[in-house]
């Protein structure tokens, strides 16, 4: 609308101009000052929601970093366990012991020095019951164990007494921390002839720490640093230690001189360079640390985990500083743009309120003029609004996007575990499909010669193994839900009859010898058709190995095997080995023969072995391989596979 020139208004209706009153500075006085105070009180609030937000996402991340790293020491310790008790039971060893005889010493040091070396552990070494060591895997290096005396140090002393014992420290030779695997020896008589010890360092678990961005050490219960990420951290403590708990460590030995200096971490309300903290810090607490390479006094978030079968503590210190900063910077920018557009709005509103209350009392052409203004006004403001709206549905379309983008991630996760699935169903499906086709094909052979009772029974076999395939498919249905069939008393010798029973086609139609061996009538605790699948799984395995040999060879063991005082309780288990006699596995398949879609086979798939593995470890058991030495069944080397299941009553 057009203005009306000023000349046509009556000079009577003039409006009157308002000066700037102390009144209304002391009211914008006092807007500024609310609105500052807003602003103040909004960013603090933001800042402890940012505090907690970046809390909860650091600890979820130190959780997840901190479970992986117990899992990786604690499968090193496991891998180590089993060898002092596997020395323990060598009759070489006994003998060597027994005797003292020189030439069985130093063929024991020779053993000892190409088992250390194949199993990564740092010394091997024998003690006999007056704690001399008689032979060792280093016998050969300036720092022998031969003709030491152990008899002082406590795991020599805990094997002795209690028949197995492990102890943390410092090598009196070598220098070198490391962990001390032992086990006692006995004669016939249960007499006890002396202890094997192995020795485990971690230095390559040490390096590999080394790399990360967090801190990360272990502690024993007295909260002593024994492996850590920081060397200048080691055998140091959490807390203070008292002048009489600290000479008591050093008079052991068990750390050499080492000094027990507490760590650089703090409570997170000390000051930077403050007194170490009186108590451990609790699991997801905030702390100060100088820690190399970092500010000093930065903040850390602290989480500790257990290391399971162990006195051990994992401590891990993620940096939380960074993480809180860029979240608080984030959202308090935020929070200034919702606060600035809430301003605007709120002034424009009192302006507008303002020029339509001028507007009442002024003149008619006057209001006509002052309205024209507000529609102008108005239109800035329309335009404002709608640009304000442009931005926010360009990012509701960003948000669209990015939802979507998820969306198929997560989709295209869904579809690798389903192929992998199918896979599965398509690898353990074969077997008695292939069975189906060789009983089809008798039950043909036996119409053409007319012995119907032949044909019934191999379409009756069909129709067990049809049902056999329906139940297979049930069972990684439910795999696929993650869930587990229910556990219960399964007689050994049904099962393995049972897969034999499914391989029968192909045995009759390979030469091979089965020989059956070992305690009959044994029952553990498993699912009979799942544990019919590892065996038939390993049998295929077997079967496909000897192919071709002329003395082929397939044993088929089943021993009890039962601890102290619990013999047919928890601690009884079964052993099921499956062995051959075929050409073995080479070492690049071994190391990674129970990983997925990893096979020698052209046409395999790679996914039997992985399988059978977990639903053995469903069962509460587990499944291993070595290679077959020596043995009954001809000139190949071969393999063992070992089923291990709790005993059932």
């Amino acid at each position: 609308m057009a203005r009306p020139p000023a000349a046509t208004l009556p000079t009577d209706h003039a409006p009157a101009r308002r000066s700037f009153t102390p009144r209304a500075a002391a009211g914008v006085a006092l807007a500024a000052l609310l609105m500052l105070a807003l602003t103040v009180a909004v960013l603090r609030m933001v800042e402890r929601t940012a505090h907690r937000e970046a809390t909860a996402a650091v600890t979820q991340r130190a959780l997840t970093a901190a479970q992986f790293n117990v899992a990786t020491l604690r499968r090193d310790l496991e891998k180590h366990r089993a060898l002092p008790f596997v020395l323990a039971q060598d009759p070489d060893v006994k003998t060597a012991l027994a005797t003292a005889d020189p030439q069985r010493l130093a063929a024991l040091n020779g053993k000892l020095e190409a088992l250390a070396a194949g199993t990564g552990a740092s010394v091997i070494y024998a003690v006999d019951r007056r704690g001399l060591t008689v032979a060792s895997s280093n016998w050969r290096g300036p720092d022998s164990f031969v003709g030491e005396n152990y008899a002082f140090r406590p795991y020599y002393q805990g094997a002795m007494a209690g028949g197995a014992a492990e102890h943390f420290a410092l090598g009196t030779i070598s220098r070198r921390p490391g962990l001390y695997l032992s086990h006692r020896l006995d004669d016939a008589g249960g007499q006890p002839l002396g202890v094997v010890v192995v020795k485990v360092e971690f230095p390559g678990l040490e390096e590999d720490w080394a790399h990360l961005a967090e801190p990360v050490f272990v502690t024993n219960s007295d909260g002593v640093v024994l492996l850590t990420s920081e060397p200048g951290w080691r055998f140091r403590s959490m807390v203070p230690l008292g002048e009489a708990a600290a000479e008591q460590l050093r008079r052991s030995l068990q750390f050499g001189d080492g000094t027990f200096a507490p760590l650089p971490i703090r409570p997170f309300s000390a000051a930077t360079g403050g007194a170490p903290a009186r108590k451990p810090p609790a699991s997801g607490e905030e702390v100060r640390a100088d820690v190399p390479g970092h500010p000093a006094g930065d903040s850390y978030l602290h989480v500790a985990l257990p290391v399971p079968s162990t006195h051990w503590t994992f401590h891990l210190l993620a940096p939380s500083r960074d993480e809180r900063t860029g979240i608080a910077a984030r959202m308090q920018a935020q929070a200034l743009v919702v606060l600035l557009l809430a301003y605007i709005a709120i002034a424009s509103a009192i302006y507008v309120r303002r020029r339509l209350r001028r507007h009442n009392a002024q003149q008619a052409a006057i209001r006509a003029e002052l309205t024209a203004r507000v529609q102008a006004r108005t239109a800035e403001l329309q335009a404002a609004n709608d640009q304000l709206r442009a931005e926010m549905e360009e990012r509701r379309q960003a948000e669209l996007r990015l939802h979507a983008a998820q969306e198929e991630l997560v989709q295209a996760n869904k579809l690798t575990f389903l192929g992998q699935i199918a896979a599965g169903v398509a690898h353990e499906i074969n077997q008695p499909v292939a069975a189906i086709r060789s009983y089809a094909d008798n039950a043909g052979s036996y119409l053409e010669r007319g012995e119907a009772d032949g044909a019934r029974s191999s379409l009756a076999r069909i129709g067990a193994l049809t049902e056999r395939i329906g139940a297979i498919t049930g069972q990684l249905r439910a795999f696929a839900r993650k869930g587990s069939g229910a556990r219960e008393p399964t007689p050994v010798d049904d099962a393995i009859e049972g897969a034999l029973l499914l391989l029968g086609p192909r045995l009759r139609t390979q030469p091979v010898a089965l020989v059956r061996s070992g305690d009959k009538g044994l029952r553990v605790q498993a699912e009979r058709l799942r544990l019919e699948q590892v065996l038939v799984n390993l049998l295929q395995n077997a079967l496909d190995a000897v192919a071709g040999r002329d003395d082929a060879r397939i044993d088929i063991a089943t021993h009890a095997d039962h601890a102290d005082g619990a013999n047919g309780g928890d601690d009884a288990r079964v052993r099921i080995e499956i062995a051959d006699n075929g050409p073995g596995i080479a070492p690049e398949i071994a190391e990674r023969l129970f990983t997925p879609f990893s096979t020698s086979k052209p046409e395999g798939m790679g996914l039997g072995l992985v399988i059978s593995r977990d639903i053995v470890a469903e069962f509460g058991g587990t499944l291993d391989t070595r290679p077959r030495s020596g043995g009954n069944g001809g000139s190949g080397s071969g393999a063992i596979f070992t089923i291990t299941l709790n005993s059932a009553p």
